[in-house]
């Protein structure tokens, strides 16, 4: 089994190229960074291998405050990995309609299928966060939420699903920080929405409704796993190595590739390249 192998390499790195920082924050040195990201990365493409051979379906869900790294984990979860497996749901503020339907509809809409993951960029959770400290919803449906989510996400496990759910936790300082960067970024100040500039205003709230969701979600049959995120690289690479360790899976066994040899033309004559419109070669 691949988890307890990266039990015992992750022990190691544990206990070697982590230099000191102020504050007793710990930074991992870019090599090192790098070439475990790479191996990571490697161990996720078997992983997904795994998931398409014993036909699993996968959902992971990445929570936490603005600019706290979520999609900067996903983005390195996803880089070597098939897109027609492993998908990426983000939904935006749900439409008329879909404010009517039972709240969990539109999630249920882009659960897997088998042999696939879907990692959620937000999820449903999405009630007991911003929903509720912006008063999006009626505080019945917020109650009406915290009743019924941990039973639904017992649905889900019972039906064959693997549910992993990550809070990603990061400082006031550091948020601060990151979301002065965006501002001074062009090309990261999409980022920015009204919604998470107003989010600093109510940080006190935000920390008040994730308690209250963990206090009801945080459950035997789903827990949360907390991620500590002020360091960027660390975070990656301690969600990504934990992802594979919850998920038991082996090397699938794959006959050598051999490439055949390319047949010789007989008669082709290619149309001239004046006949196509090529893109400028600029650089």
């Amino acid at each position: 089994m691949h988890k307890e192998n990266l039990k015992e390499k992750n022990d190691k790195i544990k206990s070697k190229n982590i230099e000191p920082e102020k504050k007793d924050k710990r930074k991992i040195k870019t090599n090192v960074y790098e070439k475990e990201l790479e191996r990571l990365q490697i161990e996720l493409v078997k992983l997904q291998e795994w998931i398409i051979q014993e036909k699993l379906k996968v959902v992971v869900l990445f929570e936490g405050r603005d600019a706290a790294g979520k999609g900067g984990v996903i983005k390195r979860i996803t880089q070597s990995l098939n897109p027609r497996t492993c998908k990426v749901v983000a939904l935006a503020t749900p439409t008329d309609r879909e404010k009517t339907q039972w709240y969990f509809q539109r999630y249920v809409a882009h659960l897997p299928a088998e042999s696939e993951m879907i990692l959620f960029d937000r999820s449903w959770y999405n009630r007991a966060g911003v929903e509720r400290v912006m008063d999006f919803c009626t505080t019945e449906e917020y109650h009406e939420f915290m009743r019924t989510c941990p039973e639904f996400e017992r649905m889900l496990i019972r039906s064959g699903i693997i549910l992993v759910k990550y809070w990603f936790s990061v400082s006031d300082e550091e948020q601060e920080g990151r979301f002065q960067s965006r501002i001074d970024d062009p090309t990261k100040q999409w980022k920015l929405s009204p919604m998470d500039l107003k989010s600093r205003d109510k940080w006190l709230e935000y920390s008040k409704a994730k308690d209250e969701m963990f206090k009801y979600t945080d459950t035997k049959q789903s827990p949360w796993y907390v991620v500590p995120a002020d360091n960027k690289k660390r975070a990656r690479l301690n969600c990504i190595s934990h992802l594979l360790s919850v998920i038991p899976y082996e090397d699938v066994h794959h006959e050598k590739i051999v490439l055949s040899p390319r047949k010789k033309d007989k008669g082709y004559i290619r149309p001239p390249f004046s006949d196509q419109t090529f893109v400028p070669e600029i650089f």
